[in-house]
């Protein structure tokens, strides 16, 4: 591995400078971005052909000093290997042709094959490596089980996440033999995706944020936490690392550090001292710079990196181990560029005086 930044700061070690990867880095605000979706002609077109996914899974690499690739695929690749029929919209985003919205549903789900339903995931994660060359390491990912039901039960994005939580009051059993058969879904998944040659792993529970702390508990967190400790990742320097991220999580911090998972990413409504007193120590941090800040000037967006790092140091006794920088959620199509560039070097450059 050539910079292993990254996984040191996962393992909680030593680095030169606090390593930093940002979601959704490979995406709509690049314009070789757009030439590879206009090329492949649909984002499921792009994401399902390994040789394109890894295409943009690049891109970011050859314009950034960054120090992570992550998979470029989509959070509801395993509903989809579900059959529920995965489909885009314009400026509305993922849509199911058949979502599940009762108990006789959710009893007809299966696990999907992952080398076969999921096979192009696989192949993309196997191309990427190979194309990597140990620059960086490859981060793969799943969407949370909660999150997964959101979008399998509402048939989409949401508002207000109507159909869930009344799924949730009504018929509690249902809600959880769904989650239950997401968890073993997402746990083969990432497996998965560790065999291929994944070196770190994040679920993404996007949607945690919405739930009253009572139903966070019920119906997310030991979904989390059972994936934390029921998926093999190795052990020792060799182990893969597990990072659970979540919007609207601060009030979760000690729970979720004490789920088995080697980082917790947090969004930008904590102070990441905060965060790190918190934690203790026992997990690595990741985040938090609220993205709209990209579309401040270049001295504001070095003035709020220099913030969040010091924020860090100073909830961590004054050391930068254990903290990997990135946004508290992903990019936006209308980002400049070149405030990424500002962002990612400034961490670097701030993180090693």
């Amino acid at each position: 591995m050539k910079n292993d930044r990254f996984l040191r700061a996962l393992r909680r070690e030593p680095v030169d400078c606090t390593p930093v990867w940002l979601m959704r880095q490979a995406g709509r605000y690049l314009p070789e971005y757009r030439a590879s979706r206009a090329k492949a002609g649909s984002f499921l077109a792009m994401a399902k052909n390994p040789e394109l996914a890894c295409e943009v899974t690049l891109q970011p690499l050859e314009r950034f000093d960054l120090d992570a690739a992550i998979l470029f695929s989509d959070i509801l690749t395993i509903p989809d290997a579900m059959g529920l029929g995965l489909y885009f919209v314009d400026g509305e985003g993922p849509k199911f042709e058949r979502p599940v919205r009762d108990a006789a549903a959710i009893a007809k789900l299966g696990m999907p094959d992952m080398e076969t339903e999921l096979g192009y995931v696989m192949d993309a994660v196997r191309v990427i490596r190979r194309e990597l060359d140990g620059r960086v390491p490859l981060i793969g990912f799943s969407g949370s089980p909660w999150t997964l039901a959101c979008y399998m039960v509402e048939g989409g994005g949401s508002k207000d996440f109507a159909r869930i939580k009344a799924l949730a009051h009504n018929d509690p059993k249902a809600l959880h033999a769904l989650l239950s058969v997401n968890t073993d879904a997402v746990i083969a998944y990432l497996a998965a995706q560790r065999a291929a040659g994944a070196q770190a792993l994040q679920v993404f529970d996007t949607w945690g944020g919405v739930l009253s702390p009572a139903m966070y508990r019920e119906f997310s967190l030991p979904y989390l936490a059972r994936i934390a400790h029921e998926l093999e990742r190795g052990e020792g320097a060799e182990r893969t690392p597990l990072i659970v991220f979540g919007r609207g999580n601060a009030a979760y911090l000690e729970d979720l550090a004490a789920s088995g998972a080697e980082g917790v990413g947090v969004d930008w409504l904590v102070e990441l001292g905060e965060a790190a007193r918190r934690t203790g120590g026992r997990v690595a941090v990741q985040g938090n710079l609220d993205p709209a800040t990209l579309y401040g000037s270049p001295e504001a967006i070095r003035r709020e990196v220099r913030r969040a790092l010091d924020s860090w140091r100073d909830g961590n006794g004054g050391s930068r181990e254990g903290h990997v920088f990135n946004l508290g959620h992903g990019m936006s199509p209308d980002m400049d560029p070149e405030h990424v560039r500002v962002l990612v070097d400034e961490v670097h450059a701030h993180s090693r005086r």
